[in-house]
């Protein structure tokens, strides 16, 4: 008689499912926000050469246990010609990281983006130190 994850395993196959859809594997928040940060570290704001995490755009990441990962974060200007892509763009770049179920962005405007949100490095690079 057949017991175990083995078992069920190949039930799952054999109904078609996929293996994977069955891991109940805890899901690690610390290991998913280090790679949420990674992703949005590949996004640029067009009107700025910097990252957004660098700029300051990342207001917040939390990850529930069940993997669903929500951004808050915010633009440099409510008027930002980039209001519709960035959000769209983080949302689905953290979408694409394993372990995550959901992602949510919520854009916000308090506190004010400022210039002194940036990180040093992005200063560095902006000339501003």
């Amino acid at each position: 008689m057949e017991t175990g994850s083995g078992a069920e395993k190949r039930a799952a196959h054999s109904a078609g499912m996929d293996e994977d859809a069955m891991d109940t594997t805890p899901v690690n928040p610390l290991v998913i926000e280090a790679n949420v940060i990674e992703a949005v570290q590949t996004i640029f704001d067009p009107e700025i050469p910097v990252n957004i995490w660098e700029i300051g755009l990342i207001y917040g990441i939390t990850v529930d246990p069940s993997g669903a990962v929500g951004v808050r974060m915010t633009l440099t200007s409510p008027n930002c010609p980039s209001a519709a892509e960035l959000p769209q763009e983080v949302e689905r770049k953290v979408k694409a990281i394993g372990g995550v179920t959901a992602a949510t962005v919520e854009v916000v405007f308090e506190p004010p983006w400022t210039p002194s949100m940036m990180s040093e490095a992005a200063k560095l690079q902006l000339n501003m130190l």
